[in-house]
């Protein structure tokens, strides 16, 4: 797991002589800072080097930041021809020249660059609209400028936006007025405005809170404290009965997603470390004399505390799903597959080599994750760099091809058949060196490159499964982007108290970076799944975040 260190500018004169004055006198509150970031470091630093599977490629990264895992950055070819090394070897040109380079440069010298931060009206789509006429001319009306022709409206208006801050969960007073008898007592109170309703916290309270917590890992205190500070107390205890009571109004959601997940033409899976405090236990110590049989059976238990990703795609669209607790990654997509229909033939499964992420009992298509044997290549390429080379460039190609398939829209036979006519010729020679290093002798087994070498061997069929069958990806890397989704959730919660709060978890997290794949609103999404409660009991099928739009327009 990485660790954000606090980086302190500190020699060892400035280490000497923080040493001399803790020997002279108490520690300044910026000594004690500064001993503790040392302190800190080294603890770090100690637990990397007795992991054995670091690296120092994989230090470097952890202490001074993860680079970029480009070819060009990898080999450090910025400023040469990245395909000098393919055409010296025989292969197709295929790079601009200078001149051409050139004109492309300035041709593009005029748009604005990416990450400019500057957005039109068209991206606040959320935004609430207002249509303002001109406050004296009509459509016909005689032009004021010319005096000749007549106005007539344009297509496209003019924009102005204002964009307003106010607090995440926000708070109205209705004030009643009460009227009391004299005589006897009674009392007489102000009717509530139309449609206030009666429930303190409206459905977009809990969308709100879901949202921030769950999508944009803002954990219950930190928005507790926001909140006070915004004169709109909200406690944690308060947000996460909200929360637990939203989870069971629009639980059939999440239900019929993962029966839609299931019947998937791809499926992803991998799954991450978490911790829930329920699920904790104690490690036996050893065998003892007279234990009785359930305490051997708790021997045998898995202690181990996963979060799984599963991306499932069918005809464009693309479902995620979480599931955290005891289970890996396989046995979580082993459970979403018996949701199977019987008739569908089995599934494309990409997942990396580990045997934990495979869905046992159950016939599927596996795929292995090319980029996760590229990547053993990358760590090594600072001590090979000519041997990674070929590897690195090999699959650069490949990649290119399945963008040019994806800019092209082609379908799933027309991209099988673009692959094994271009991609096919670069795996077949890719595999050829990768035998040759062995057979020849010119590679160590037992080297970082020899590791590299035996992986990709024992894996280049699964690897290279898209040239064999229609649709099947080159890589899980959309798995490992949700993940960031549960990692960020992690890192500023910590844990998960119970397996009921993993399973709200779970639920809005998949319900959420759905929407967040198939680009619809889910603050917008949840509040009306919620407004829609007894519909969607009645048929989750019609509010999925891909369609619920169109059940709302049929619906009106």
């Amino acid at each position: 797991m990485k660790h954000a260190l606090q980086l302190v500018q500190l020699n060892i004169g400035d280490l000497q002589a923080l040493l001399e004055r803790a020997k002279a006198a108490p520690l300044s509150e910026e000594d004690y800072t500064t001993l503790k970031a040392v302190v800190e470091t080294l603890e770090y630093l100690t637990q990397l080097l007795e992991d054995r599977q670091t690296t120092i490629q994989k230090l470097r990264q952890i202490l001074f930041g993860a680079s970029t895992e480009k070819t060009r950055k990898v080999l450090k070819t910025e400023g040469q021809n990245p395909g000098a090394t393919t055409a010296e070897k025989g292969g197709e040109k295929n790079s601009t020249s200078a001149r051409e380079k050139d004109s492309q440069e300035k041709a593009g010298s005029d748009e604005k660059r990416k990450g400019h931060g500057r957005n039109g009206a068209a991206a606040y789509s959320g935004a609430t609209k207002i249509t303002v006429d001109h406050e004296s001319l009509k459509p016909g009306d005689s032009c004021p400028g010319c005096l000749k022709g007549k106005v007539y409206k344009s297509k496209t208006p003019g924009y102005l936006v204002r964009i307003v801050g106010q607090a995440p969960v926000a708070a109205t007073i209705y004030e009643l007025g009460k009227l009391r008898c004299n005589l006897c007592g009674e009392v007489f109170m102000a009717r509530a405005p139309e449609g206030v309703g009666e429930k303190k916290f409206d459905e977009t309270a809990g969308s709100m809170i879901a949202v921030l917590k769950y999508g944009s890992g803002f954990p219950f205190y930190r928005l507790e404290r926001l909140q006070k500070d915004l004169k709109t107390p909200l406690p944690d205890a308060t947000q996460w009965e909200i929360v637990e009571a939203v989870a069971g109004v629009i639980k059939p959601a999440f239900e019929e997603l993962i029966r839609q997940a299931a019947q998937g033409e791809v499926l992803y899976n991998d799954d991450t470390g978490a911790k829930i405090l329920e699920l904790m236990r104690k490690k036996p110590r050893g065998d003892t004399v007279g234990e009785d049989s359930r305490e051997c059976e708790e021997k045998e238990e898995r202690t181990g505390v996963f979060t799984s990703g599963i991306v499932s795609t069918n005809n464009g669209r693309k479902i995620a799903l979480f599931f955290t607790g005891n289970k890996h990654a396989g046995e979580n997509l082993t459970e979403v597959l018996r949701r199977r229909e019987a008739q569908l033939g089995p599934p494309i499964q990409m997942c990396d080599a580990l045997s934990r992420n495979l869905a046992k009992e159950l016939e599927v298509i596996l795929a292995n994750c090319l980029t996760h044997g590229r990547r053993k290549f990358v760590d090594v390429a600072p001590l090979f760099p000519e041997e990674c080379r070929t590897v690195l460039e090999t699959l650069r190609e490949v990649y290119k091809n399945d963008a040019i398939a994806k800019e092209q829209a082609m379908s799933a036979e027309e991209r099988l058949s673009f692959h094994q006519a271009h991609s096919g010729p670069l795996m077949e020679g890719l595999e050829k060196w990768l035998t040759e290093q062995f057979a020849e002798q010119r590679v160590e087994p037992n080297s970082g490159l020899g590791k590299a070498i035996t992986y990709m061997k024992k894996h280049f069929k699964k690897m290279t499964l898209f040239l064999r069958v229609p649709g099947a990806p080159l890589d899980n890397n959309i798995c490992e982007r949700i993940l960031k989704m549960a990692i960020l959730h992690r890192k500023n919660a910590m844990f998960f108290k119970t397996t009921n709060g993993a399973y709200v978890s779970d639920l809005f997290m998949s319900l959420i970076h759905t929407c967040q794949l198939c680009n619809a609103n889910p603050f917008d999404y949840l509040t009306e799944l919620q407004k829609h409660s007894v519909e969607l009991a009645r048929s989750p099928q019609d509010w999925m975040p891909c369609n619920y739009r169109e059940t709302l327009q049929r619906t009106v």
